[in-house]
């Protein structure tokens, strides 16, 4: 039933009964049940008749998420005083399935309109953001990852074996970051720190990213010290709220 919501996405927002119940796969009565029990739960809204789309029930979960998600709140300020400091955007992710979302963002003044922002996932393997989570998962988690993407570690550089895959990820741990260039856009340089929990592993990462054109200013350093100190007083808030 849950896989319903899977289908509306931003080009396919609205969905009638009949396409929800093809694309499902399932019976007409238990498409038209599982149909009915998101709607009495506000996870989907009536458009117009035998028309769908998702509902207010969600709208009520994302402020209760912003109220209350640790990460968000160990968060707060952080990402404003990491925008003042080197004037570029930055973004709070985690990561969701075998990707990357991002949670929180703070845009720099005249940041293009483009970029990544709040609600919107990335590939694990693509850009600074998401590359430092994926060095920083538990073992058995990249033992399970590489049989399914092994294909898309090599073309990410991340390794063409699994050996060489945890060596690349081992160097990115021990640099504590990861500097990347043009993953998404060309002449973008994207900085990325991990959020850590008291065993080392990867509940998210803060990130940065500037265009070498557009602001020939950036002190590269400056920006790695940055961010990094911005993930490490995230990751002693969170720890320090989950010892309370």
């Amino acid at each position: 039933m849950l896989n319903i919501l899977e289908l509306f996405t931003e080009t396919e927002p609205v969905w009638s009964t009949v396409a929800l119940i093809e694309a499902i796969e399932t019976s007409r009565s238990t498409g038209y049940r599982y149909i009915k029990t998101l709607h009495d739960a506000g996870l989907l809204t009536t458009v117009r008749n035998g028309y769908y789309s998702l509902g207010p029930r969600i709208i009520e979960m994302d402020l209760q998420i912003r109220q209350t998600d640790p990460l968000l709140l160990a968060s707060h300020g952080v990402l404003e005083d990491l925008v003042a400091k080197i004037g570029h955007s930055a973004l709070l992710c985690t990561a969701f399935r075998d990707s990357v979302l991002c949670i929180g963002e703070c845009r720099a003044p005249q940041s293009p309109e483009n970029r990544f922002s709040r609600g919107q996932r990335r590939p694990m393997f693509q850009g600074a953001v998401s590359k430092v989570i994926l060095a920083h998962l538990p073992h058995h988690r990249l033992k399970a990852i590489y049989p399914r993407y092994s294909a898309e570690i090599e073309n990410a550089g991340l390794g063409s074996t699994w050996s060489v895959f945890r060596k690349t990820l081992g160097e990115i741990k021990k640099d504590g970051y990861i500097l990347t260039m043009g993953e998404f856009n060309p002449g973008v340089y994207g900085v990325a720190a991990p959020i850590l929990t008291d065993q080392k592993t990867a509940v998210g990462s803060v990130g940065v990213a500037w265009d070498e054109k557009a602001r020939r200013d950036v002190e590269v350093p400056q920006a790695v010290l940055a961010v990094k100190q911005a993930a490490k007083t995230i990751s002693e808030r969170l720890m320090e709220s989950q010892r309370r």
